[in-house]
């Protein structure tokens, strides 16, 4: 299989984990309505599934060096498909508990070990393009759960709904072991190599940069709907109108990631998309729901949004060789999944200092220039005229 067609795969059954992952939200007022959770309940399984990866990230990746990246991910979508049918046939809290907590498992070891795999084909050419589709899978996934998950659940109830994502989990386990081969990222056995040095902390930086990033984007959907039902729409509106910059952000990464593939204007693209983001934010935070339209504001979120996720992803990809790949993607995913845990508590934080949800958008902006700040650190660190650059 080419590059592309692995690309191709690898989105579909990247796409599964997001909807996997949005199917509780989705059928959360079903589950609301039943009575079978409360709202602090529901958020606690929604953040269940990112909490396991800061301390999964790295020994999948120690995993893969061992038994290799097809292995290994196929291990990870088996730990997904058993979470979600532990959720779908048991409803009691302490299993739906411990679903969603190994569904979380599999999913950040799948998601260590795919980005390994589009690292791998495309680190000499249009990585960032490839990385921007590639993270696209996300929101096409949670859009698609968004369409689908309520409409299942409203007519066979929750569990429906989690055998309808769990059957997409295992229709790409399915996919991958069919269409990889048992070659695939071979296992080296016990050797496991970081990078060292310069470009360690390139890579740590690099982590540190998808993470802020991340943690931005989670202050649209987090606190968005809330700022604007605070501004006088419904929850529906409020809903719908957020939703906007998933579409608009679905069509703004791929161009962002083939903008940045350009000779000399990665940096440009990285950089601007964040500065551009930024300024929607706080645009966004004062003005949305009062004189500027809500559906205004959030498509041009998206669209700002968007543009730096393919080169800021692709920041993962220059300190790391073929030969540390696998360790530099557990440690950058490390780090990634400490900064996105931890920005929903910043955003509650600056809503509740600020007296409305705006806050979570400030705060959202301050992200970013973290963001900017570690990506221009890991891009210097990986600057070809240093000598270390080939100290691998």
């Amino acid at each position: 299989m080419g590059p592309w067609g692995a690309l191709a795969l690898l989105f579909s059954v990247r796409a599964t984990m997001a909807f996997q992952f949005q199917s509780v939200a989705s059928v959360g007022p079903t589950l609301l309505a039943a009575g079978a959770i409360g709202l602090a309940d529901l958020g606690v399984l929604v953040g269940l599934y990112y909490a396991p990866g800061a301390a999964v990230a790295l020994p999948g990746g120690a995993a893969a060096a061992r038994w290799g990246d097809r292995a290994t991910i196929l291990g990870g979508l088996a730990l997904m498909a058993l979470g979600g049918a532990v959720m779908a046939a048991f409803p009691a809290w302490e299993a739906q508990v411990a679903g969603r907590v190994v569904s979380g498992v599999g999913g950040a070891v799948m998601n260590v070990l795919m980005s390994k795999m589009v690292a791998d084909r495309f680190a000499a050419k249009d990585l960032s393009l490839a990385m921007g589709l590639f993270v696209n899978s996300w929101p096409v996934g949670i859009a698609v759960c968004l369409l689908v998950a309520p409409a299942v659940a409203e007519a066979g109830g929750a569990a429906a709904a989690y055998w309808t994502a769990t059957g997409l989990v295992v229709a790409g386990l399915a996919a991958i072991a069919a269409l990889i081969p048992p070659t695939e990222g071979a296992a080296t056995g016990p050797a496991w190599r970081p990078p060292r040095g310069r470009l360690l902390w390139a890579t740590l930086a690099a982590g540190a940069s998808w993470g802020a990033y991340n943690g931005a984007l989670g202050m649209v959907f987090g606190f968005g709907p809330a700022m604007l039902a605070e501004r006088g729409l419904s929850a529906v509106a409020a809903g719908a109108a957020t939703s906007v910059a998933l579409w608009t952000m679905a069509a703004a990464i791929p161009l962002g990631g083939a903008l940045a593939d350009r000779g000399g204007v990665r940096g440009a693209v990285l950089h601007g998309g964040f500065a551009a983001f930024a300024a929607g934010l706080l645009v966004a935070g004062a003005a949305a729901g009062t004189w500027l339209p809500p559906a205004v504001a959030f498509g041009a979120l998206g669209l700002a949004g968007g543009l730096a996720a393919g080169p800021c992803m692709g920041l993962a990809g220059p300190p790391l060789s073929a030969e540390t790949r696998a360790a530099g993607m557990g440690l950058f995913f490390t780090v990634y999944y400490v900064c996105v845990l931890a920005s929903p508590l910043l955003g509650g934080w600056a809503a509740e200092a600020a007296g409305g949800a705006a806050g979570a958008f400030s705060a959202g902006a301050a992200l970013l220039a973290v963001a900017a700040a570690t990506a221009l650190a890991s891009r210097r660190l990986c600057r070809p005229d240093r000598e270390w650059i080939t100290a691998r």
